[in-house]
């Protein structure tokens, strides 16, 4: 078919101007880097992401998956003239084979042309006061206790408050010098390290450029200059990135494949906006669902209620500092209810903003208008863009206040507008994401909800198989699967293998069977040699035929592993200490028995709240019992509500719920913390006041099981939080 006016322009503007800056290699090396991974047996996933998604070339070449026919693409976004620096295109590939394409990297271009980019890790409060207190020889249990007073990576240090409440007395001369001398130490660089991905490829050698160091990794080589440094010297970067979900998306794919549920890639089902699908997000059921399965996401969804691949692009973004500090989030989501109605100032303006009813959510929207309203030039525009980047040039933004309110009000829009659209870009100044990343994004949110609603178990395994990665613990994505019809198995040695499994019922239904991978500490090859000499009928013919170290079968009945041996946990653990370290060598040749028929020793039974905390400790979560159903005769009597209950309970009434501690997070400026308790009914939502965390801040960061008293507060979409008092 002929291309469209639009695209055949979009594309001999983008190669001329490829032409001219010759970055031809460029574009085509990052297209053999995807190639490369696409030719894999299986194919490595992975998907370009990012402002290069503007470039319609990317597109046709692969790299990206932002078709141009359905969306506006702004190349400027990507790449312009005023920009002395090659372009920067990011790839992300599966986080386990990502390595893949690094060696590929190595073997193409030759050690001596490809290196990763350095970058300078700074101290931070917290590594600040562990390694001052290592200097000044004070035991970690203090310092431990110490860094236990900071919240996050960022700050400027233990507070004196902080340490009255930690127990410390701030006048002591140790703890004086240690606070004094951690102070000072925040922000001083502390190691070179690698970057997350950015390799540095050269056409002459690059170590006649700069020195070439080997990384602790095996066969991984770094360079001491940095991402900025990179930039002022015009050196070509490609950004080879690592992104969980697809290691997640690909192994689901092959689990569906082996269950003989079809052969699917990232385009699966894309374009049938499957409205099963869309009813699942609307409900807030998104836990495990990339990018949207967050506390703040999971409440949004029901009030957004997105419909189609672009309200899942709005999504993605909108729940983010920058939009919510731009005021953008409120006047968005009255609109798209009805509650308000939108109004454009021009029809140059509805043209801009009109996928987003008026708010201007993306970087190319807050760019174009810049050019449409106030007559920008796109080099202005892309300064503009610059100083709206993430966590940089975060006091530049100011200077184009005036250029852009002058600009709007000469060609005639109302000054308040004008000063409230320079509000709402000024926003993006601490997180504002580029439509054409919120795009790419947005298919992987449809991907994953897609597997998560037709193949429940399927997704669940996925998800475990490819820890860590995400928000959630596996007892969280186990809890999930199970509350959506799945039956979970346990581990077990005659049954698990290393992953976690899927397998189908006498009933035609998929079930989950939790592998060997999810005992702490246990290894992959213990796993191999115990699935190659199944079936056992005792745990002394596991050991002799798996050649399992003491260390390893001490595990296994630690995680109550040996149902299938008739022994339970405590059986097992019993035998497991009876097993000799090697076997007698005529034993061996004998292949025979070694350990002689023990009289029942008629140990007792362990208690179901036993049983739970040894699963807590072995596997990180349990079958048998949530534990806060062992207490909930406690609570009960004191009155404090389950999660459950708290959702029938009117607004305004004062409760008291518990739970264990999911989620803590202070998102933007801090002024409130949000809390995500569950129990064994399921999760509630607690909101804090700074002014209330501070008062009781110690509790907040340190609780893994919190009684929270407070004011029941229902949105209209239904959404139940506890604010907390």
């Amino acid at each position: 078919a002929e291309l469209p006016e639009k695209i055949r322009k979009s594309i001999e503007t983008e190669l001329a101007f490829i032409r001219t800056e010759k970055f031809a290699y460029y574009f085509l090396t990052v297209h053999d880097l995807v190639k490369f991974a696409r030719d894999q047996k299986p194919p490595i996933l992975c998907q370009g992401r990012g402002s290069a998604a503007n470039s319609t070339v990317c597109f046709l070449l692969g790299v990206t998956s932002v078709d141009p026919l359905t969306n506006t693409l702004l190349f400027s976004r990507f790449i312009s003239s005023d920009r002395k620096e090659p372009p920067d295109i990011d790839v992300d590939f599966e986080h386990e084979r990502r390595e893949e394409v690094m060696q590929y990297i190595y073997r193409r271009y030759g050690r001596h042309r490809a290196a990763i980019a350095g970058t300078i890790i700074h101290y931070r409060p917290r590594s600040a006061v562990r390694e001052v207190g290592k200097a000044l020889g004070l035991t970690e249990d203090i310092t431990t206790r110490m860094v236990s007073t900071v919240w996050g990576s960022f700050g400027s240090g233990p507070d004196e408050r902080r340490l009255v409440e930690a127990g410390f007395d701030p006048d002591n001369p140790e703890i004086a010098r240690l606070k004094a001398l951690s102070e000072q130490l925040i922000k001083f660089p502390r190691h070179l390290s690698q970057h997350v991905g950015g390799f540095i490829l050269t056409e002459n050698r690059l170590d006649e450029t700069v020195p070439i160091h080997n990384g602790a990794m095996k066969d991984r080589n770094f360079i001491e200059w940095d991402k900025d440094d990179i930039d002022a010297l015009g050196l070509m970067k490609v950004d080879v990135l690592a992104l969980g979900m697809l290691t997640c998306i690909r192994k689901a794919y092959d689990m569906m494949r082996e269950q003989g549920i079809g052969d699917y890639d990232l385009k699966v089902d894309i374009d049938s906006d499957d409205p099963n699908v869309y009813d699942m997000l609307c409900r807030g059921e998104s836990l495990g669902v990339f990018q949207v399965e967050s506390r703040a996401q999971m409440n949004m969804l029901p009030r957004m209620k997105p419909r189609s691949l672009y309200d899942l692009t709005i999504q993605v973004a909108i729940v983010r500092p920058g939009p919510i500090q731009g005021d953008m989030v409120h006047p968005y989501l009255r609109r798209r209810q009805g509650l308000e109605q939108v109004r454009y100032p021009s029809k140059e303006l509805e043209e801009v903003l009109g996928k987003t009813l008026g708010v201007p959510l993306f970087q190319e929207q807050a760019m174009k208008l810049a050019i449409v309203a106030a007559e920008f030039t796109p080099p202005e525009a892309n300064q503009l863009r610059r100083a709206m980047a993430t966590f940089r040039n975060l006091g530049m933004i100011d200077a184009f206040r005036d250029k852009l309110v002058t600009g709007m009000v000469t060609r005639g829009y109302e000054e308040a507008f004008a000063a409230r659209c320079f509000k709402q870009i000024e926003g993006f100044g601490s997180y504002g994401f580029p439509e054409s990343h919120a795009i790419a994004f947005a298919r992987l949110v449809w991907v994953s909800a897609w597997i998560k609603l037709h193949e429940p178990a399927i997704f669940a395994a996925a998800l475990l198989n490819s820890q860590p990665m995400g928000f959630y613990a596996p007892a969280q994505i186990v809890r999930d699967a199970r509350d959506h019809g799945v039956e979970v198995d346990p581990v077990d040695v005659n049954r698990s293998g290393w992953d976690n499994q899927v397998f189908v019922r006498a009933d035609g239904q998929t079930a989950l069977r939790l592998g060997l991978r999810q005992i702490t500490g246990f290894r992959a090859d213990w796993a191999e040699a115990i699935v190659a000499h199944r079936p056992y009928a005792s745990l002394e013919e596991l050991t002799r035929k798996a050649g399992l170290p003491p260390r390893a079968v001490r595990l296994l009945a630690d995680a109550d592993a040996c149902r299938s041996l008739s022994r339970d946990r405590r059986e097992a653990l019993w035998d497991a200490r009876r097993m000799p370290a090697d076997a007698l060598p005529l034993f061996a040749a004998a292949d025979a028995r070694e350990l002689g028929e023990e009289a029942d020793m008629a140990l007792p039974n362990m208690a179901l709240q036993e049983h739970v905390v040894a699963d807590y400790q072995t596997l990180r979560l349990s079958l048998k019992a949530h534990p806060m159903a062992l207490l909930r005769p406690v609570f009960q009597a004191e009155k404090i509500l389950s999660c459950a209950d708290l959702a029938s309970v009117p607004a305004g009434k004062r409760v008291s719920v518990a739970g264990l501690v999911l989620v803590r997070q202070r998102p933007g400026n801090g002024k409130a913390i949000f809390i995500t308790l569950e129990d064994e009914t399921g999760v509630a939502n607690i909101i804090l006041w700074a002014r209330t965390f501070e008062a009781q801040r110690r509790a907040v960061m340190s609780a893994r099981l919190m009684q929270v008293h407070g004011e029941v507060q229902r949105s209209p979409e239904g959404i139940v939080h506890l604010l907390a008092h």
